[in-house]
């Protein structure tokens, strides 16, 4: 990512990395999905599949704290080939910080 991309973030970005599914209005995704990081306004994903800008995407997050799946929703706001699948970048519409939360305090403990 370039240096004026990081310079214009504001909330700071985690290293997150958990199984996820995504749906758009075409496909639900299933599993080879992955989170890969994620911040208050959005997250990147590696995924099997291709999606396009713009694409609206929920984001269903599973997590190892014995709850129910975290469920974020948003919009694709770049995508790129990356070692035979697709990196996405994602902007979220809302920002929800009790279900980031659960994301960033998992990833900060040893399993």
């Amino acid at each position: 990512m370039t240096e004026a991309l990081e310079e214009r973030r504001i909330f700071e970005r985690v290293s997150a990395k958990f199984p996820t599914k995504i749906k758009d209005s075409r496909n639900d995704y299933g599993t080879e999905v992955f989170l890969r990081d994620v911040c208050a306004g959005g997250a990147r994903l590696l995924a099997k599949e291709r999606v396009f800008v713009n694409d609206s995407l929920a984001l269903q997050v599973q997590i190892p704290d014995g709850q129910s799946p975290i469920m974020l929703n948003g919009y694709v706001v770049w995508a790129r080939p990356h070692d035979m699948m697709w990196e996405i970048g994602m902007t979220f519409h809302k920002i929800d910080l009790l279900k980031l939360h659960r994301i960033i305090r998992l990833t900060f403990q040893d399993f």
